[in-house]
């Protein structure tokens, strides 16, 4: 018998609750897939520019882990710190690029001046958000609505089950991306073929 199972604690229990919490609520986002995902896709296929991926404390480091999917699976991307955008580096998001933000709760005010630049200059922004009345919500043209599913520990508020929905939706977006572009050429091969009968 290990020390922590002599002290009645199981980690194994733990550990199951957990995963068993995050898979609910990824099951319950793969049900709600919808329209809105459809148009994110379409967004980012076809931008002319890059998807710029931004966002805040741990959504931040989701949006840099989906930014380096995106590039992997062949679309142009790249991470924008929503602080260092407020301080001249704003000037990095062109007008052909578009916007994937980040923000569980959808308040992190880092991300005013993204929102707003991205509507004074007419930049698609795709808002990931568990909330679409949140300032990210109603400032999104598309709107990827995350569950909101309790996290996995109720002692302290640390992102465990949102930051899994960002990831996994972020993984979602990038192979339907993907795929469709694979789609379109096998679509657009079979009509030259048969054009050309």
């Amino acid at each position: 018998m290990t020390p922590l199972e002599m002290k009645g604690f199981d980690a194994v229990a733990v550990g199951r609750r957990v995963l068993s919490i995050e898979a609910d609520a990824l099951n319950a986002m793969s049900e709600s897939l919808g329209e809105a995902f459809t148009r994110a896709v379409e967004a980012i296929f076809d931008a002319k520019g890059r998807v710029v991926c931004t966002g805040m404390g741990k959504s931040g480091h989701v949006a840099r882990k989906i930014a380096a999917t995106l590039a992997s699976t062949g679309t142009s991307a790249m991470f924008v710190h929503p602080a260092e955008a407020s301080h001249g580096d704003l000037g990095m998001i062109g007008p052909d690029d578009v916007i994937l933000a980040l923000s569980k709760s959808g308040e992190a005010r880092e991300l005013s001046d993204i929102i707003a630049y991205a509507k004074r200059f007419s930049i698609p922004l795709i808002a990931m958000t568990a909330f679409e009345g949140s300032q990210l919500g109603r400032g999104g043209d598309i709107v990827l609505l995350l569950p909101d599913a309790p996290e996995g520990t109720a002692e302290v508020n640390a992102p465990t089950t949102s930051t899994t929905l960002q990831i996994a939706l972020g993984d979602a977006l990038a192979v339907a991306k993907q795929d469709e572009g694979r789609h379109r050429a096998s679509f657009e091969g079979s009509g030259e073929t048969s054009g050309a009968g």
